[in-house]
């Protein structure tokens, strides 16, 4: 889809066509629309279609005429649960007059500006308007991160009752989101980097104030994945630790189990042997049978106590 708007009086609003200090927004665009826009602006269709790879790397090249900045940006992944994300290309072309966004998805990154929920926001101010895109999508990483964290505390909490496979697996998922942010937040980081060195774009004191807290958003996102990075890595521990624990009791009580079952086998083996009756005691009582049954219960229960009392039964 092809959307161009321009900053009136304040307001934001649809153009019908490119003119200076409009911005072009290109969302799943076909391949007429990125023609449309490459032969009006000068640029290469490869440039606008690189955003649309989802394998692109975050960079920052500086054609003729005009330069290239690809940011990652993160997206919920298809048919997942909460808290799982994946990561995608976002691509801003800035040329003298115009800026251009393109998205393989529709974004929040990109839809706030349009609903009119970002401050401060013109088309016609270019550098201060990547800053402002660049902002949006590091509080959109720390929005995701929280809620990855608040999703780690709900498995957490499910440890002190059944342990389901279904919530090994959604640790797994997240450990993986936050392995695609601290890739991505490294890449977005070393684009920052360079766009404060880069002399061709233009800068202006106050643009450079809003890159200075760019840069500081970005780093703690990058350091809120590191601290998540490491917490699920303690839960997932713990899952184990609690598994093999729980293992441990289970053989445990079947190994009492099976030493008590043993005294009653042990017995009846003994006088199930073909030897004389003389011999075996109780044999020549009426009432050996019960005599018999009774010693062996209270051997399996002098057995049950002293195992009991070292915690294996």
């Amino acid at each position: 889809m092809l959307a161009i708007y321009a900053t009136t009086n304040g307001h934001l609003t649809r153009a019908s066509e490119i003119t200076e200090g409009t911005w072009i927004s290109l969302t799943a665009p076909e391949l007429s629309e990125v023609r449309q826009v490459a032969a009006t602006l000068d640029i290469e269709p490869a440039d606008l279609q690189a955003a649309l790879d989802p394998e692109e790397s975050a960079r920052i090249s500086l054609e003729d005429g005009y330069t290239v900045i690809i940011v990652d940006i993160p997206i919920k992944s298809a048919g997942a649960g909460e808290g799982v994300y994946t990561t995608i290309p976002l691509g801003i072309l800035l040329t003298q007059t115009t800026i251009t966004t393109v998205c393989s998805v529709e974004t929040p990154v990109l839809t706030d500006f349009v609903a009119g929920r970002v401050r401060d926001f013109s088309t016609k101010k270019k550098m201060r308007f990547v800053y402002q895109i660049l902002y949006r999508a590091a509080s959109m990483y720390q929005q995701e991160l929280r809620l990855i964290d608040r999703r780690r505390q709900e498995i957490e909490k499910n440890l002190a009752g059944t342990l389901r496979d279904s919530d090994l697996m959604e640790l797994h998922s997240l450990e993986s989101t936050l392995v695609y942010f601290a890739t991505s937040l490294r890449a977005n980081h070393t684009v920052l980097d360079r766009l404060t060195r880069y002399k061709r774009l233009e800068q202006y004191p106050d643009d450079m104030e809003l890159l200075d807290d760019v840069i500081v958003e970005m780093r703690q996102a990058i350091e809120m994945t590191s601290i998540y990075r490491d917490d699920i890595k303690g839960t997932r521990e713990l899952f184990s630790s609690i598994l093999d624990n729980r293992l441990n009791n289970a053989m445990k009580y079947l190994t009492s189990i099976t030493l008590l079952m043993a005294v009653p086998t042990v017995i009846s083996g003994l006088y199930g042997m073909n030897v004389s009756a003389t011999g075996v005691p109780f044999a020549a009582s009426v009432h050996g049978f019960g005599i018999v049954c009774t010693l062996t219960l209270a051997i399996c229960a002098a057995a049950a106590w002293i195992l009991h009392k070292k915690h294996m039964l």
